[in-house]
């Protein structure tokens, strides 16, 4: 690429079109994993995305949607005072500056567009941190289609604010109270009502899940990437030695990763919620658990000593989640990816650092990136691109 010609307002959403010949899997990770309900309707969303993904009609649609409606491209930040603090150039990509706030927007405007044509009566959602959830609130408004977000109780406690947020913009907030009330549980309530009304439109948050939602989530996701690609070419003049984001489910992971991963000189790096960083107190999947197939996926999972999947602790709700996607498990397995689990310690003194010397408020969840990077990058004289996933609004009434 001549960088000279690059020029920020002309990015584009160029989502990678070679993801779509895995057809569900990653290496051994992914396919489908589903009861018998769920085959014909997974199957014609997989139909339609395939199609959708490809025309030129509805990827035009897609960029302009994001561009007037959710303000991309995003910016790439260099963060000064941080990067003299660490002693290394660090780059925030500004996720958090989209409309609802996070990198959320990115994928339920694709989906709802996809839900739209496909001419769904409803949309059903779950959400842990509840940007998902209002991301999903938003898409399903701008659609005119109606929506239920499901979320765990304990969520819906420490994510107060969005779940008014969701109510406002006109959706249906359902909590549960099973399990560990998180977002692992509000992704069984939203499975549950799936199989049992398979005519709505599963706006599945991140990338897990049976196929196509992975691949769905990924190519949707994968603007950020591109976008962050251009940038630092334009701003640097060359590629960055690694590029950094928070693993949950996985999905603006993936979203920034996409752009690099052809990149074999760009080191990739992704902050898993270590909660205390030990078995049983912690969400770190990559780095604790095993293979297995959950919530209709085979990727990594938190176990027992029996095999059984098991309850996930981290600071950040939207991190607090057993399973992982398939494609990070791959690339985990690899070694194109390296992950690390970040205590809840770590990345409260984070959230401190970045909003007192760069006057950036950032989620929790993205606190994770940023205390990887100080962990990674002290001293180093290294380049390197974090991926500010979303915006810290919903955590300043958190005790930390």
């Amino acid at each position: 690429m001549n960088i000279s010609t690059v020029n920020s307002n002309d990015i584009k959403v160029r989502p990678i079109d070679n993801m779509l010949k895995y057809n569900g899997r990653y290496g051994e990770y992914g396919g489908a994993y589903i009861p018998d309900v769920l085959a014909v309707p997974l199957q014609k969303l997989s139909e339609a995305f395939d199609y959708f993904s490809r025309d030129p009609e509805f990827r035009a649609e897609f960029s302009n949607i994001l561009r007037d409606y959710a303000g991309r491209p995003s910016p790439l930040y260099f963060a000064q005072k941080l990067s003299k603090h660490i002693g290394s150039t660090l780059y925030l990509k500004r996720e958090d500056l989209n409309h609802t706030g996070s990198h959320k927007i990115n994928n339920t405007l694709g989906q709802a567009l996809i839900a739209k044509r496909m001419g769904a009566k409803e949309i059903v959602a779950e959400t842990g941190a509840g940007q998902h959830g209002v991301a999903t609130a938003t898409a399903a408004a701008l659609m005119g289609i109606p929506c239920k977000i499901f979320m765990g109780a304990v969520d819906a406690r420490r994510q107060a604010l969005n779940v008014k947020r969701i109510q406002l913009l006109g959706a249906e907030v359902i909590t549960t109270t099973r399990g560990t009330a998180t977002l692992k549980d509000a992704v069984d309530e939203a499975l549950n009502y799936y199989i049992s009304h398979p005519d709505v439109f599963y706006l599945l948050g991140s990338q897990v899940g049976p196929d196509p939602y992975p691949r769905m989530v990924g190519f949707f996701q994968s603007v950020i990437g591109q976008e962050a690609r251009a940038q630092i070419l334009m701003k640097e003049g060359r590629l960055p030695d690694a590029v950094i984001a928070a693993v949950g489910g996985g999905s603006n992971a993936i979203g920034l990763f996409s752009g690099f991963l052809e990149d074999h000189e760009v080191k990739i790096y992704g902050a898993e919620g270590g909660g205390d960083a030990l078995p049983g107190k912690t969400a770190a999947t990559l780095t604790f658990g095993k293979p297995m197939i959950f919530q209709g996926t085979y990727s990594y999972c938190l176990t027992n000593d029996e095999g059984q999947p098991v309850e996930s602790h981290s600071v950040a709700a939207g991190l607090d989640y057993p399973g992982v996607s398939p494609q990070h498990a791959f690339l985990k397995d690899s070694k194109r990816a390296q992950y690390f689990a970040v205590t809840d310690k770590e990345a409260i003194e984070a959230f401190h650092l970045l909003s007192q010397l760069e006057g950036i408020i950032p989620a929790i969840e993205s606190s994770h990136a940023v205390a990887l990077a100080i962990r990674l990058l002290r001293n180093q004289n290294l380049l390197a691109i974090v991926n500010l996933s979303g915006r810290g609004d919903k955590d300043v009434d958190r005790d930390f």
